[in-house]
């Protein structure tokens, strides 16, 4: 049964105990030793296939490409035998930290992978690169991967469902630094003093504001949650050679709460598996069809059904308005609401882009789909055709949409909203989705099969077919890996797609 562990604000002089903080109640879920249920390992394997089809297809970009330098310009460790860079032979290996960094930079650079939204936004699958670049540093097997990585996603997942961080302007990294720390406590098989002090020490290390997404979006949003990931390495590795960290760092009069969050009068209710419950948190996770901000997943599926049944929405000069009344969220961060005018620049970065819905619906309702590249080109989003229609696309805030967003019952729970398109010769179009069509809800669930062919369709450009399916083998029997295949847990380039990426000198 779930716990609900109450969190506040305490004062130096009530001497909390560490017993009684929410970082200690943290550290004994990784401690604990439950075993993982079946269908939670099914898809853990799901997401790992999901990271590396994503990560494939960001190989040649350049923030993936200077990350990737930065991490091979630095050597192994002495600790292990290192771990694996995506796109790199197996055999070249860096620091697990720096490969914690390459590799999350990859993962995320197209912003495609899973996501888990509540009081909080979350892309889960971020805990994957620190946790699996542990492994193959330690020579841990697939079973002790698999481990680790659910108590990743628990742990992130339970501090999304409870703590908003957007409400005060921080990123959503800082609880994927303790997620991770967590998840890598589990491989390791670490104590629960060990772990507490990591996890203290990896969200000391990744608060930051949220200007990240905010605005004109830089590459650093890919690079946030990696350097997450890379802190959270570090702080085990300081907490494994006996350092201690802040604490409380929740509840601390000077802490996370107090002055980054909700203030010092602010109580939170977490939700936590029991001691001896099995870690499902992943299962509550959802992952993308479409390369764009989660809360545009549903509207990309509304945008193409309108153009098959529709297709005069997609002329700006049959459209005299078209509104998207939907939640605070999605009309606060990807909306016009966010009053950012660069969600409406032809010449903004594709960065921004993907947080624009407004012209990310403008383009679905044209193309009838969506592309992870195509979509995002300055020549697709500077059609003449194209900007008119973008401009004529608002948000609006509705209440229910709002309610649905937040409400914790499954089956009411929502990311999309109702379109209202108004066309000059006066007449209206209206309809309405609720999730995205590969949501666990919507209208083609995603399921293995689904997972396996987004890998083939974003690796097939720049992976031979033995390495596609060298990668499927292994990902598919994750929990009976070897140490040996653990290591080989990665994907390898074909020849001369490497050498055509950027390779940029900087200061290692």
């Amino acid at each position: 049964m779930t716990v609900t562990h109450h969190l506040r604000v305490h004062r130096s002089d009530e001497n909390l105990a560490r017993e009684g903080q929410l970082a200690w109640h943290l550290a004994e879920i990784a401690a604990d030793p439950v075993e993982v249920d079946a269908d939670v390992v099914d898809m853990i394997i799901n997401r790992v296939i999901d990271n590396a089809a994503v990560a494939a297809a960001s190989l040649t970009r350049a923030p993936v490409s200077a990350a990737r330098q930065q991490a091979l310009d630095h050597a192994v460790s002495v600790g292990g035998s290192g771990a694996t860079v995506f796109g790199c032979a197996l055999d070249r290996k860096t620091s697990p930290e720096w490969a914690a960094w390459a590799n999350g930079v990859a993962v995320r650079e197209l912003d495609y992978h899973d996501t888990f939204l509540a009081a909080e936004y979350s892309h889960p699958g971020d805990n994957i690169p620190p946790i699996v670049a542990v492994a193959q540093h330690v020579g841990a097997d697939g079973h002790a991967l698999v481990r680790g990585l659910a108590t990743g996603y628990e742990i992130q997942i339970d501090l999304v469902r409870a703590i908003s961080l957007h409400k005060h302007k921080i990123d959503h990294v800082a609880h994927l630094g303790p997620s991770a720390a967590a998840g890598i406590g589990t491989l390791l098989g670490l104590d629960v003093e060990t772990i507490y002090q990591a996890i203290g020490q990896a969200l000391h290390t990744t608060t930051a504001t949220r200007q990240s997404r905010k605005g004109e979006i830089s590459t650093w949003k890919a690079h946030a949650p990696a350097f997450a990931g890379k802190m959270a390495v570090e702080a085990v590795d300081r907490a494994m050679r006996g350092e201690t960290s802040p604490s409380p760092i929740y509840e601390g009069e000077d802490g996370v709460i107090a002055w980054l969050l909700d203030g010092p009068d602010a109580t939170y209710e977490v939700p936590l598996p029991a001691a001896g419950e099995s870690k499902r948190g992943i299962l509550d996770s959802y992952t993308k069809e479409h390369s764009a901000e989660y809360q545009a997943q549903a509207w990309i599926d509304l945008a193409r059904k309108l153009h098959g049944s529709n297709p005069e929405v997609a002329d700006p000069a049959n459209v005299e308005s078209i509104v998207l009344h939907t939640s605070h969220h999605t009309h606060y961060v990807i909306g016009s609401g966010a009053n950012d005018p660069q969600k409406y620049d032809p010449t903004a970065s594709r960065e921004t882009l993907d947080h624009s819905i407004p012209y990310i619906f403008a383009v679905a309702l044209q193309d009838g789909g969506w592309h992870h590249v195509d979509s995002y080109t300055p020549e697709r989003a500077g059609r003449e055709d194209t900007v008119a229609l973008w401009h004529k696309i608002t948000t609006a805030e509705d209440a229910e949409w709002t309610r649905r967003y937040h409400s914790e019952d499954p089956d009411e729970k929502a990311f999309g909203g109702r379109v209202e398109i108004r066309l000059t010769d006066g007449t209206a179009i209206e309809d309405e989705i609720a999730v995205a069509d590969a949501h666990p809800l919507g209208a083609r669930p995603f399921a293995r099969e689904d997972y396996v062919r987004k890998f083939r369709l974003l690796a097939e450009p720049v992976l031979s077919a033995e390495e596609i399916e060298r990668f499927l083998d292994l990902a598919q029997r994750l929990p009976e890996l070897t140490p040996e295949e653990v290591q080989q847990l990665t994907i390898v380039a074909d020849f001369g797609v490497l050498a055509g990426a950027p390779a940029p000198k900087g200061l290692f």
